[in-house]
């Protein structure tokens, strides 16, 4: 489990990046218009009527709602819904590196190579020179005597 883990962030590292962006447009964008709406919304009592307009002038200037959110009045519930955005944002950042986690340990590995033999091995049952072609340099025999059944599994190349 430890190796599918290291290997699924290794595999989403790239996206960090642009997780921390879209982190950072989403607060100055959303968070800092929806904190500083609830604030003025709470001081004329809250109520739809009064937070739908608010939240409607905040969003559309959301540069200066975002300067506005780090005053005095707004930055304790700017605070406070920072954190639960940023809670929730950790939550499906987690759970998208989780799904991106290979589903066994032989994920994205090559399942068969030549590798299986060593000095030449192959040659015992294999020819380098001549025969059907089986791989570069691994050549099947015509004219080898005893069972030369071979299983190969893979995909045909038509040049």
């Amino acid at each position: 489990m430890n190796d599918k883990l290291a290997r699924a962030l290794k595999s989403s590292r790239k996206y960090f990046l642009i997780f921390g962006i879209l982190w950072l447009i989403l607060v100055i964008v959303f968070v800092a218009p929806l904190s500083c709406s609830i604030v003025e919304a709470t001081a004329q009592g809250f109520g739809i009527e009064t937070f739908l307009p608010s939240f409607g002038t905040n969003i559309t200037n959301f540069f200066s709602t975002f300067g506005k959110a780090f005053s005095a009045e707004y930055i304790g519930t700017f605070g406070k819904w920072l954190l639960y955005f940023t809670l929730g944002y950790l939550v499906l950042v987690c759970i998208s590196i989780i799904r991106t986690a290979p589903k066994h340990e032989y994920s994205n590995i090559e399942h068969g190579s030549s590798d299986w033999s060593e000095n030449g091995e192959q040659y015992r049952v294999l020819s380098k020179k001549s025969g059907l072609i089986l791989a570069e340099n691994n050549y099947l025999p015509l004219n080898k005597m005893g069972n030369i059944n071979v299983l190969i599994v893979g995909r045909i190349w038509i040049w």
